[in-house]
């Protein structure tokens, strides 16, 4: 299966455990939350991180055929109707939410890593063209550094926006970025020269940067690499 680069959809979510509740949240992502998620159509896979530096400490996010699948009744009946674990991990284990649907702008690099970079410019609603061309083209630059297997530029895909759903109301409201550089890395160590070039870049002050590895990927049969 291939996908056109510029209508993928990106679901990014950055959050954190309440302190004493770590297994009970890990339970609930590997055993439920995820083959839950990829159980909607048009999802293609789930990746999930943990912070090696900066905050908060998971990262998430899925990829879809189009940012459309977020508002499709398959999706909205799941979030409309969450299960008893997800009202009790919704209501006060999962905090410190931002979570924005995102179309996926750019695309460097057909490998995937072990270490990601985000990049978060927070904010709602897309970000302005200029600003958009400019990260652009630093995701083509980073792309070309030694350890680097790609880097994409999400931005935030504004006509799926929708009312709070009633998993969002047992978070009590979510914050949202308006664009995601993300590069993934081999190492650990190329990651942290990523975060520098970046910290030091023409936008690293409105940037939000953290370093995370991989914990493990979701994906349905015939997902593209």
């Amino acid at each position: 299966m291939s996908l056109p680069e510029q209508n993928t959809g990106i679901l990014a979510l950055w959050n954190n455990c309440a302190p004493g509740h770590e297994a009970e949240y890990e339970a609930w992502y590997q055993g439920e939350h995820l083959p839950e998620r990829l159980a909607v159509p048009g999802i293609l896979r789930g990746r999930r991180y943990e912070m090696l530096s900066g905050t908060p400490r998971y990262f998430t996010y899925y990829e879809t055929i189009s940012p459309e699948v977020f508002v499709s009744s398959a999706y909205l009946e799941r979030v409309e109707n969450p299960t008893p674990m997800t009202r009790k991990i919704m209501s006060g284990v999962f905090i410190d939410m931002s979570r924005t649907v995102c179309r996926r702008v750019a695309c460097h690099g057909d490998m995937r890593g072990t270490v990601a970079v985000t990049a978060r410019l927070t904010g709602a609603g897309p970000i302005e063209g200029g600003v958009a061309d400019g990260i652009a083209a630093m995701a083509a630059g980073l792309a070309d550094l030694p350890g680097v297997a790609r880097a994409e530029l999400w931005a935030a895909s504004g006509e799926t926006t929708q009312p709070a759903s009633a998993e969002a109301k047992l978070r009590g409201g979510d914050e949202t970025i308006s664009a995601c550089l993300f590069v993934e890395c081999l190492r650990e160590g190329e990651a942290q020269v990523v975060q520098r070039a970046l910290a030091a870049g023409p936008h690293g002050a409105a940037m939000e940067i953290g370093v995370y590895r991989l914990l493990c990927e979701r994906s349905i049969d015939g997902a593209p690499a």
